[in-house]
């Protein structure tokens, strides 16, 4: 297999310096710390949600010892959006760390870093480090998948080992360009939806799915597990001009983040005053769909001083307190 590969190397490094694309992580200055936090973001998140994000995020933190002064509110204030919080929390803790000891200079130091596995800590070594480490994520299996025209799962644990010593194998001295050009060709055009567009492939010469006209055979998966559905209530509290809003608790779905009041079931408290408005809204993650029906509530002063919440002005909000995206349908509602 690795012979095939060899041969596409050279090919994909020279398509990658006519065809790579601007993204805003990949200008100026790169130091393993900012490659840190734009691999941490991109983990299961749009590539255009991060542009919005990435150098406003870095701007408030230039440095690992920037971040790790700053509290953990505000890192997930400033994460605000890009949903998956826990990703925030283990980039500042991954900051303690860098501050204390300095940036890790192996894979395996850098995989040792809170929130890094295996495709990231392959990433990171690749584009900040030069290691010939390789960063196999689903992009690439899917690739190597068609290249090959291999019925394997991609899925399967064993198909993510040997790709990744195939790819270890031909690792060429161009470390990051080869890691962000396999990045580039599975979003481009080796894409997961769709057709792949063949026509612009580096590697359509050598591929054996295009050869055989069967690409859209590949990749095989696994059959995917059912997501899980959870019903819940929503309550967007407001008395006196503040809106209620609670901290959710430290395991869990969302976990250590402000939220409004939730109760999963429907089990909403009853006689805590008007009801102005409702509207339903859902909310997928990777294994679990909330399907939540949202009460926007005018309080009297008098029951919401008996409530256990904290009560935050709309600036407040905004400023102050990350409210999850998942919330986003029903965050419309404080004026």
């Amino acid at each position: 297999m690795e012979t095939g590969l060899k041969e596409a190397v050279p090919l994909l490094l020279g398509w990658y310096k006519d065809a790579r694309r601007d993204l805003p992580w990949r200008r100026g200055e790169r130091t393993p710390y900012s490659v840190l936090v734009s691999e941490l973001m991109l983990q299961q998140t749009r590539v255009e949600a991060v542009k919005e994000r990435y150098g406003r995020f870095l701007a408030r933190f230039p440095t690992a010892e920037a971040l790790a002064a700053a509290s953990v509110e505000e890192v997930l204030k400033e994460w605000e959006g890009l949903g998956y919080y826990s990703r925030a929390r283990s980039l500042h803790r991954a900051a303690k760390e860098i501050a204390a000891k300095g940036f890790p200079r192996t894979w395996e130091g850098v995989k040792a870093l809170p929130g890094v596995g295996e495709y990231t800590a392959g990433a990171i070594s690749s584009i900040a480090l030069g290691l010939p480490v390789p960063a196999v994520d689903g992009n690439v299996l899917r690739i190597l998948s068609r290249f090959f025209a291999d019925p394997s799962p991609v899925d399967d644990a064993e198909v993510l080992r040997r790709d990744r010593a195939l790819l270890k194998e031909v690792y060429p001295p161009q470390t990051g360009d080869f890691a962000e050009a396999l990045m580039d060709l599975g979003a481009t055009v080796c894409v997961p939806n769709g057709a792949p567009l063949c026509g612009a492939c580096p590697w359509a010469g050598l591929c054996e799915a295009h050869r055989r006209g069967e690409e859209g055979r590949y990749p095989v998966r696994s059959e995917k597990k059912k997501r899980k559905t959870v019903t819940a209530d929503v309550l967007v509290l407001v008395s006196n001009g503040k809106y209620a809003i609670e901290k959710r608790d430290e395991h869990g779905l969302l976990a250590g983040m402000y939220g409004f009041p939730f109760f999963e079931g429907g089990r909403v408290p009853e006689s805590l005053g008007a009801v102005r408005a409702v509207k339903s809204a859902r909310h997928i993650f990777t294994h679990i769909e909330w399907r939540m029906t949202g009460y926007l509530v005018d309080v009297p002063p008098e029951v919401a001083g008996a409530l256990r919440y904290i009560w935050a002005t709309p600036e407040e909000i905004r400023t102050r307190y990350a409210i999850p995206s998942a919330f986003k349908a029903f965050a419309e509602w404080v004026e």
